[in-house]
């Protein structure tokens, strides 16, 4: 996956560089079984079971960009300002939820 344009700005505003890399990160695939039927105590007459593949864990990761470049586009080749490190957060663990459950 390419991680897309992250930016560093000074105290003033202004852009210092740009950085952006190709980076591996984990997602969450997958199918979840799910059903429907037929119901007499349900309103909608029909009894829903929705489930979503989601994360259960995320771990934060630190990364490291390797494409950056001035304010002018020009690539920066200083040691110091060629690259740049960034945290992110992906699935270390999916499972399946209950659809809408967003209270775990």
């Amino acid at each position: 996956m390419t991680l897309g344009i992250t930016e560093e700005y000074d105290e003033l505003g202004s852009l210092v560089r740009s950085c952006s890399g190709e980076v591996t990160v984990n997602k969450c695939e997958g199918i979840c079984n799910s059903q429907i039927q037929p119901s007499v105590v349900t309103a909608t007459g029909f009894l829903k079971e929705c489930f979503c593949c989601r994360e259960n864990y995320l771990r934060e990761r630190v990364v490291t960009l390797t494409h950056c470049y001035d304010p002018d586009g020009l690539r920066l080749e200083d040691e110091d300002s060629a690259t740049m490190e960034v945290r992110l957060r992906e699935p270390d663990e999916c499972k399946c939820y209950k659809c809408g459950d967003f209270s775990r």
